[in-house]
């Protein structure tokens, strides 16, 4: 001990090994090792005077791992039971799977500030007003946003295709430059 401080730092090489073997990770052990030196420092009042320093630190290395494997195998078994209540997903077959390739196809065609407005209105439920804060445009755009994009699925329902130009907007007091 150094000043009512233990000199944990002295046993790292040793802890990064013992880390390593237990975890066959190098990422895992090192975070392994931090999360014994964190506990170390926080419980060093438990520390027995005269002790081995490195038996005790080995020790906490060693439950935190032992801990870790329950509470990895616990989520496992909530996940499971979880899952076990749900009906299992079946994947659409035939011309339901091709229908859907499709919506999403005609969905992913849509421009990006239509596809991120639809989706945050019509997917997560978001209101006008809360996705233009999430966007940082005014509501009426959303709303127009979100009209476009409406229009453009439906107008592929119906089979059809979009008639309008490329550039819809033409100059005031100007001229295109398109020659038609």
């Amino acid at each position: 001990m150094r000043g009512g401080d233990l000199d944990i730092v002295g046993q790292l090489d040793s802890l990064r090994r013992y880390a390593r073997v237990l975890t066959r990770d190098p990422e895992a052990a090192d975070d392994l090792v931090q999360a014994t030196f964190l506990r170390a420092q926080e419980r060093h009042a438990t520390f027995a005077e005269g002790a081995d320093l490195r038996v005790w630190l080995m020790a906490i290395l060693h439950n935190l791992f032992i801990d870790g494997r329950r509470s990895e195998r616990a989520a496992q078994a909530r996940d499971q039971a979880w899952s076990a209540t749900r009906p299992a997903f079946v994947p659409p077959s035939g011309e339901i799977a091709a229908r859907l390739a499709q919506l999403r196809a005609a969905f992913l065609a849509l421009n990006a500030e239509q596809r991120e407005a639809l989706h945050l209105v019509a997917v997560e439920g978001f209101s006008v007003a809360e996705a233009a804060e999430i966007l940082g445009v005014p509501p009426g755009t959303v709303m127009s946003r979100v009209g476009r994009a409406r229009a453009a699925l439906r107008a592929f329902e119906d089979g059809e295709k979009e008639t309008r130009s490329a550039s819809p907007l033409r100059i005031v007091g100007g001229r295109d430059e398109r020659q038609d």
